[in-house]
């Protein structure tokens, strides 16, 4: 079991469904996994336990406020651990404020397992493959014409991952 923080943005019914659509075709490593969001922290050593990152996670949250976030392209990425490429939806609004909040999450207890030689991108994954040119067609499919998902940040989910499953262990609210 892996312990991680996942921000699941509130989205337009409509938004949700087009993404959810998109990435039952495209996301096959992730889409029956966990629905849309923005991974803040990422899986940590067996050696966390629930209860130290949900008071961590309360801890470093402190004061940060909800926020809103607008998304009107999508980008090809390599994966830093594995020979696979990604599309994925990028926030134009709200990307310092996921960087912020991921930045925040690591610092003192999470700090020792910050990914240091990896850039933070936040983003909603939409697909997957080893194949470069797929993943772009991917992504010139989403940015051929203009396109804004809106959407909020007011929950973090402290969750685990185990057995190929994505599990909320509790919700911690933004609140500021």
């Amino acid at each position: 079991m892996s312990l991680l923080v996942l921000a699941y943005p509130e989205l337009s019914n409509n938004d949700y469904e087009r993404i959810q659509e998109f990435r039952s075709a495209n996301d096959k490593l992730n889409y029956h996994l966990v629905t849309p969001h923005w991974t803040v922290v990422f899986p940590l050593p067996e050696d966390w336990n629930k209860e130290g990152l949900i008071t961590e996670t309360v801890k470093q949250i402190e004061g940060i406020e909800p926020f809103e976030f607008s998304i009107r392209c999508a980008t090809l990425n390599k994966d830093a651990f594995k020979d696979i490429y990604h599309a994925f939806l990028v926030p134009d609004e709200g990307y310092s404020d996921i960087v912020k909040l991921h930045d925040k999450l690591y610092e003192d207890a999470l700090f020792p397992y910050r990914a240091l030689h990896v850039d933070y991108i936040p983003h909603i994954g939409i697909g997957n493959s080893a194949d470069p040119l797929k993943c772009l067609g991917m992504v010139e499919h989403w940015n051929k014409e203009e396109f804004v998902i809106e959407g909020r940040v007011t929950m973090l989910d402290v969750a685990k991952f185990e057995n190929d499953e994505v599990q909320t262990i509790q919700r911690v609210p933004v609140s500021g």
